[in-house]
């Protein structure tokens, strides 16, 4: 497992923008990174995953077209910018790490109201 610091949460309104962001104090970077999201009563649901190298991203459907993933492994960093953000965004947001076994910041919360 490696150190996984969120940064970037908040509370906006509906259409707003945020940027969340993951920095490790790890290394080797070799592995995939991402973010989940846990909304109160609700599973844990992925949000973005991008490869080591950038040249593969997944996003949710419910995501795609308004947040980018991106990663610069000079700075051992992650980032999610989150665009139009919709009510149904509102959650904890969590960094993880591709890692054996797999690791997982504490999380940033986002709050999006109306």
């Amino acid at each position: 497992q490696v150190p996984l610091v969120e940064s970037g949460g908040g509370s906006v309104q509906a259409g707003d923008s945020l940027s969340l962001s993951c920095t490790t104090s790890d290394r080797s970077g070799i592995y995939d990174m991402g973010w989940y999201r846990q909304a109160p009563g609700k599973e844990r649901e992925v949000v973005a995953i991008i490869s080591w190298t950038g040249d593969r991203i997944i996003y949710a459907d419910s995501v795609k077209g308004r947040f980018t993933i991106s990663r610069d492994n000079t700075k051992r960093a992650v980032t999610l910018q989150m665009n139009r953000l919709k009510v149904e965004g509102t959650a904890k947001y969590h960094c993880c790490a591709d890692t054996q076994p797999g690791s997982w910041g504490r999380g940033t919360q986002v709050t999006v109201s109306s």
